[in-house]
């Protein structure tokens, strides 16, 4: 049975990654994408998510637009990590599909008002349009069948202030609403949360890209070095291949930069694969808050494990999952897709 899912992003390369994954596999219908400010502006990210779609000869999916700007604060983008579009060096043309004409929070609420105890929600971006969609409609966490969200830092440093992961950082009073609006609606099962301490660990390499082009059996072989001028272009036959390797061409140089090594943390596309088969995640359960007033704590998400606060968990933290077994998985099902969407030459 296809597992229906709506998609919060704000696309974003390991964004497009993610819903390349879902789109690559036969269990999952996505319902709906909701575009958010994050990475780039909402717009700019629609455009992505429509583009993309275009890209993987999808069936039409409604993508909404999100709010313009976090619940509190003005947006942050990050265009540095992920491009001037967001998709690194990569270039799609416009699409022509329409937007849907309802907002992204109202996308929320009607699609599970329509299919009640059916639909998983995976949010990659920052959640102020599914905090938006919470005002609208307050049993929204009684009315998915899970949410899974990319987003936190748990025992762990931030990756945009020392206490803060991303998402978090450009809405935390979005993240605090959803986190107490789930805790108190008793959700179960209860939200799943791949943050930083676990997604970090979800290395891709140069070798990632080649073996999933070989899957696709595109042409010329796919090699990425570090020794390649800094904005090299793909060359690959295959068109998704070849999107895929100048988007993560510019996300290995950006954690160059920065020391990491000439590699991506595949944050998104990783939390994809957990939505669609949760036992791919060690998890434990805990009350989870987001710090709000701390001056140099703003944006950090506290998980309580022990019951100190004497508040029952709202969410399972991912703790732990073997990153080989995701790569394998995402290799064979984008690089299928891949080759069945743009068959080799014989």
């Amino acid at each position: 049975m296809r597992q229906k899912i709506i998609m919060d992003v704000d696309t974003g390369i390991d964004d497009s990654l993610g819903l390349l994954y879902l789109l690559a596999c036969d269990d999952a219908e996505i319902v709906g994408i909701a575009s958010t400010a994050g990475n780039v502006p909402a717009r700019r990210v629609a455009a992505n998510n429509l583009a993309l779609l275009d890209l993987c000869r999808a069936p039409a999916v409604e993508v909404a637009l999100g709010a313009d700007t976090p619940l509190a604060i003005p947006l942050r983008t990050t265009e540095d990590t992920h491009g001037p579009q967001g998709i690194g060096y990569a270039e799609l043309p416009p699409s022509p599909r329409p937007l849907s004409p309802r907002t992204a929070a109202r996308m929320w609420v009607d699609l599970v008002r329509e299919h009640p105890g059916e639909i998983i929600g995976l949010c990659t971006g920052p959640l102020t349009n599914l905090a938006l969609a919470l005002r609208i409609e307050p049993q929204l966490p009684l009315l998915l069948k899970r949410l899974v969200v990319m987003g936190g830092a748990f025992d762990h440093p931030g990756n945009t202030t020392p206490t803060s992961e991303w998402n978090v950082h450009v809405d935390p009073e979005a993240w605090k609403e959803v986190f107490d609006a789930f805790g108190a609606a008793h959700a179960h099962p209860r939200p799943l949360v791949c943050g930083l301490d676990v997604t970090e660990t979800i290395e891709m390499f140069p070798a990632h890209l080649t073996r999933l082009a070989e899957v696709a059996e595109s042409l010329p072989a796919q090699e990425v070095s570090e020794t390649d001028p800094p904005g090299s272009r793909s060359k690959a036959s295959n068109p998704i291949v070849r999107f895929l390797t100048d988007a993560v061409r510019f996300y290995f140089e950006f954690h160059q930069q920065y020391d990491q090594g000439y590699l991506a943390h595949m944050h998104d596309p990783f939390a994809a694969a957990v939505a669609l088969d949760p036992t791919l995640a060690v998890t434990r359960p805990a009350t989870v808050d987001v710090e709000l007033t701390g001056t140099l704590t703003r944006g950090a998400t506290v998980a309580d494990r022990s019951g100190m606060w004497g508040r029952e968990p709202n969410a399972d933290i991912v703790i732990g999952t073997d990153p080989a077994v995701f790569f394998e998985r995402m290799i064979d099902k984008v690089g299928t897709f891949a080759r069945a969407v743009y068959p080799p030459e014989r």
